[in-house]
């Protein structure tokens, strides 16, 4: 198992100080911030729009009572200055004619850092450790909690002992979440049937893949349960995209950035629905990292390229394809009845062997 590299330690706002300074005979007051040793200037719009009075903020919600797009272009700090006895509040004199109090506490809010998730801990095929938990000990909120910490961590979990009912599934997604019905329905049966409208009611074995590219939002928590095992193989299979995509940014960063920005074509369609999605395989946020990704062999097109960028991308995409498939980087579970597995369905790739 790898660590993705860990995150700056948290911030507290214990760590956040404040100054005001001011130009030549007290004028142009300006107001900075330290966040964590670094110095940093918080501009009169900014302040502005965090305005915090009972007549520019709704008590109750906490909602604007105005709309801060219109505020004026060029906006000035007049005066500043510490009010209370504990200086825990800034009053402040702007441009626009506004004056308002500021509790730093609410402005520490804004500066600092969103409430971090687990660090991702990507994995291969020797992950030692499979998050598994027992359903009935998911009945005490701490229990639940953990398990939710290694969900975001590892991209998956397993819960044994739940109840072996038709739609017990339900209930398990439940604890967790909110049920997002399909046009497959609330939940469906893994089975082979002849003339499906879908390959995951065969037998034939399924290469790593996400399920439902072509719907928007794509699932996120898929739950996959096991009532009565008794076929010959069938074997479940998983792959974390996130420790694959890693190497192939080392081995192809061109093609990383190909996969990420070249939008691809998912399509399902059977006698009653047609589904499509034009989206890139690999998803980034917007300050580049990766999110998860979008893959399923079975149901994407090549969109119409230059062929050179063509070729460049069909490179990166067999990479990526030869990374998911390479044992190294799977590790193979036989479930058996009444165990579950949950994962993060733009992260982990589920896949399985044939079954008879």
């Amino acid at each position: 198992m790898t660590n993705a590299i860990p995150s700056s330690p948290a911030l507290t706002a214990d760590e956040i100080t404040y100054e005001i300074r001011h130009g030549r005979d007290a004028q142009n007051p300006q107001v900075f911030a330290r966040i964590n040793g670094e110095l940093k200037h918080l501009p009169a719009l900014w302040l502005r729009e965090r305005a915090q009075s009972n007549d520019q903020i709704n008590e109750i919600n906490r909602q604007r009572l105005f709309n801060p797009h219109q505020l004026p272009l060029v906006l000035k700090l007049i005066k500043v200055k510490w009010c209370g006895d504990d200086q825990k509040q800034l009053m402040i004199l702007f441009s626009d004619g506004y004056e308002g109090a500021y509790n730093i506490e609410k402005l520490n809010h804004d500066l600092l850092p969103t409430q971090p998730l687990p660090i991702r801990k990507l994995w291969k095929s020797d992950l030692s450790y499979i998050p598994t938990y027992s359903w009935l000990e998911l009945k005490d909120p701490h229990v639940t909690l953990a398990a939710v910490m290694d969900y975001l961590q590892f991209g998956f979990l397993i819960v044994s002992d739940t109840p072996l009912e038709k739609d017990s599934i339900l209930k398990v997604g439940r604890h967790f979440g909110f049920i997002y019905s399909t046009n497959f329905g609330d939940y469906f049966e893994i089975s082979s049937r002849p003339n499906s409208n879908d390959l995951a009611y065969s037998s034939v074995a399924l290469t790593p893949h996400t399920d439902n590219p072509y719907r928007e939002p794509a699932p996120g928590i898929q739950l996959l349960q096991c009532l009565l095992n008794e076929t010959m193989g069938g074997l479940s299979t998983l792959v974390d995209s996130m420790a694959c995509a890693e190497v192939l940014k080392q081995e192809t960063p061109d093609g990383f950035k190909l996969l990420a920005e070249i939008p691809v074509k998912f399509e399902f369609n059977d006698a009653e629905e047609s589904l499509s999605m034009l989206r890139p395989i690999l998803a980034l946020d917007a300050k580049g990292d990766m999110l998860g990704l979008h893959y399923s062999p079975r149901l994407d097109k090549l969109p119409l390229l230059e062929e050179q960028i063509l070729q460049n991308y069909h490179h990166a995409r067999n990479i990526l394809a030869q990374l998911l498939l390479d044992p190294t980087f799977q590790i193979t579970l036989r479930l058996k009845p009444g165990q579950c597995i949950l994962f993060d369905n733009c992260r982990v790739l589920h896949g399985r062997t044939s079954f008879d």
